[in-house]
C-alpha cells in the first residue's frame, strides 16, 4: 500500500474515534473510541517509518510506546468504570456526577 492510502485510513479511523468520544454516553464505548484513536496514530507512525525507510525503526518504537500507554489506560479506565458502576449502578457519562459540587 502507498503512503496516502495509509494516511487516509489513519485519518478515517481517527475521525471515527473522535465521533465516538463526542457522541457516546457509555463510558466503555468512550474508552473504545480512545483506543481507536490511538491505533490510528500507530498506523500513521508505522506508515511514515516504512515510507522514510530509516534503519532505526523510530516509528515502530513510538508505536510500541503508544501501545504500552494504551494498555495502562485500559487498565485504569476499566477499574474506574467498574468502581463507578458498583456505586452508581450506571456507566453513562452524563449521569456520573461524583466530583460535582
Amino acid at each position: 500500500m502507498s503512503l496516502p492510502w495509509l494516511l487516509t485510513l489513519g485519518a478515517f479511523l481517527f475521525s471515527i474515534g473522535v465521533y465516538g468520544v463526542l457522541a457516546r454516553r457509555n463510558a466503555v464505548l468512550v474508552l473504545m473510541s480512545i483506543e481507536l484513536m490511538l491505533n490510528s496514530v500507530n498506523i500513521n507512525f508505522v506508515a511514515f517509518d516504512a515510507w522514510f525507510g530509516a534503519s532505526e525503526s523510530v516509528g515502530q518504537i513510538f508505536a510500541l510506546f503508544v501501545i504500552t500507554v494504551a494498555a495502562a489506560e485500559v487498565g485504569v479506565g476499566l477499574a474506574i468504570v467498574l468502581l463507578i458502576f458498583r456505586n452508581r449502578k450506571t456507566i453513562n457519562v452524563d449521569e456520573v456526577d461524583l466530583l460535582k459540587w
